[in-house]
């Protein structure tokens, strides 16, 4: 069975398109010719998913609705020191046993530009304002200073006596350190007395600490195309040095956000949006795109971290224990739930049954749906055993100081149970005085803090995209070549692609918490 396109191509139906996808298939303002579907295949896509793609720009996303935002108690774990104890003992002995195969999953293809914006709005249009002052003020306690100097240097200049907009110049282009165009894993953040340190680094330093299963590290970071042999050489250079000093041995990968994954551009009237030569638009689908990454890593544990977030050797300690402490919650979770489903495949009787329920209920925090007291045992341990088989992550949550990111809450889902959700602003109707009112009740937010477990009781990888919610993705107004465009966001790495996992939500401290946004947050006390 297939769909005719004009020009007489044919592509197969998905079983899952829906009556509204194939009528739309069927309207001629949608229809793609010859050139657009082997744009398509090239891609490595197919035109029934572009389809999709379009008909979410017509329909738009339903806003995910919430119940009550998760805290402490009720939603949110805050370990005690006992219980952090004991997690992180569990957790290093699996460890150094070399029981357990760990990975550190790092996103860094992200362009360094907004860094940058005030230097440079001040380099192109004369604009200055605070933060261009205390960029020249504090200049030297930059980590990248010397570099800086030496390249100014190469040229003829003095640092010191060298005008503003050149000092900007040689920071910012190719003329000299060329930051305006490199990504965040690659600039110095941190001085130390042999070296300064890029992002890569301290994270490679960060593996050791935590990511360490019997001396070996696994390190995986997600990189653009156009970076990526300067992220390579660069770990070509300082492996050997950080191996010696650590004890350790370092499996460093790279993977590029894979352009399968881009979605369709299209006009306000949602209509394909096309190139200058008549070619479709794709783009980059956001971090949800990286789902088809982390889902080829083999790792029985994975620990998820963006690239920024960073911090000196200085004040690593909160943030290798509370790492350790969220994946000695994940094997704790993870064995109880083994444990269920090897007894619920066995039997199903009712104070089984029940037990797993209040499992569910009370430490998982999923409520099923409303018929499910009405259910017979057997139709109670088919949805059981489908909620207890799913991938497990837990999620540290800091106290929220009005930075952006994701929030705990409690939402609803399709078949009608609750379960804890990380939810975006852009999910939810806040113009429903309801469910902005329970919004802004967050006390928390996720700051990209993850450890999960993506593997079944047999030891098999889980397939994640089955258990993403399509339905979550975003769109946002974009603009290419001075025309107006909306483009389309896969659901988030860490919310939608990961809504129909097992969830926990772990507080963790604020100085585990310490991106880098703009150039000047590299002279907080944290990155000093």
């Amino acid at each position: 069975m297939c769909t005719l396109l004009p020009l007489g191509v044919c592509i197969p139906e998905k079983e899952n398109l829906s009556k509204e996808v194939n009528l739309v298939l069927n309207k001629d303002v949608y229809m793609f010719n010859e050139n657009d579907i082997k744009q398509i295949s090239d891609r490595g896509s197919d035109a029934a998913i572009v389809h999709e793609q379009i008909k979410y720009f017509i329909d738009g996303f339903p806003f995910l609705q919430l119940s009550k935002a998760a805290t402490i108690g009720d939603g949110i774990i805050s370990l005690t020191a006992e219980q952090i104890e004991e997690v992180v003992a569990e957790f290093d002995k699996s460890a150094s046993d070399g029981d357990i195969a760990l990975l550190k999953f790092v996103p860094a293809s992200g362009a360094a530009t907004r860094m940058f914006k005030s230097l440079f709005s001040f380099l192109q249009e004369g604009k200055r304002d605070k933060s261009v002052d205390e960029f020249f003020v504090k200049l030297k306690n930059f980590a990248f200073y010397e570099d800086l100097k030496a390249s100014l240097s190469a040229d003829g200049y003095d640092i010191e006596t060298a005008e503003e907009t050149t000092i900007v110049s040689y920071f910012l282009t190719n003329k000299g350190l060329g930051y305006g165009e490199l990504p965040k894993g690659l600039l110095k953040f941190h001085n130390y007395p042999d070296r300064s340190r890029t992002p890569l680094e301290e994270h490679l330093v960060e593996g050791a600490k935590y990511a360490n299963a019997g001396s070996n590290v696994q390190i995986h970071f997600t990189v653009s195309p156009e970076h990526r042999d300067k992220f390579e050489k660069l770990v070509v250079e300082v492996l050997p040095g950080y191996q010696s000093q650590f004890g350790v041995k370092y499996f460093v990968s790279f993977s590029e956000q894979k352009g399968s994954t881009d979605t369709i551009a299209v006009n306000l009237d949602n209509t394909p949006f096309r190139e200058k030569d008549g070619s479709l638009l794709f783009r980059p689908a956001g971090h949800g795109a990286l789902l088809e990454n982390l889902g080829q890593l083999d790792a029985d544990i994975i620990f998820i971290k963006n690239i920024d977030n960073v911090v000196p050797d200085s004040i690593k300690g909160d943030t290798i224990i509370y790492k350790k402490a969220l994946a000695g919650v994940v094997l704790q979770y993870q064995k109880r739930i083994f444990d269920y489903l090897n007894r619920l495949s066995v039997s199903a009787d009712d104070s089984l049954i029940q037990e797993i329920d209040s499992f569910f209920r009370n430490e998982l925090c999923v409520i099923p749906p409303a018929a499910f007291d009405t259910w017979n045992a057997s139709e109670k341990k088919e949805y059981l055993l489908k909620k207890l088989d799913r991938p497990l992550r837990a999620c540290g949550m800091v106290k929220n100081q009005g930075e952006p990111g994701g929030g705990p809450f409690w939402a609803e889902n399709s078949d009608g149970s609750l379960s804890l959700q990380v939810v975006e602003s852009a999910q939810v109707d806040v113009d429903n005085p309801d469910q902005n009112a329970i919004f802004k009740n967050s006390t928390h937010f996720n700051p990209v803090d993850l450890v999960c477990a993506v593997k079944n009781k047999t030891g098999e990888l889980y397939d994640l995209k089955k258990f993403r919610d399509p339905l979550t993705g975003f769109i946002t107004g974009k603009s290419k070549d001075g025309k107006e465009l909306k483009a389309q966001e896969l659901p988030g790495l860490w919310n939608g692609a990961m809504a129909d996992w097992n969830t926990l939500f772990v507080e963790v401290p604020l100085i585990t918490f310490n991106p880098v946004k703009t150039v000047n947050d590299l002279l907080r006390e944290q990155h000093q």
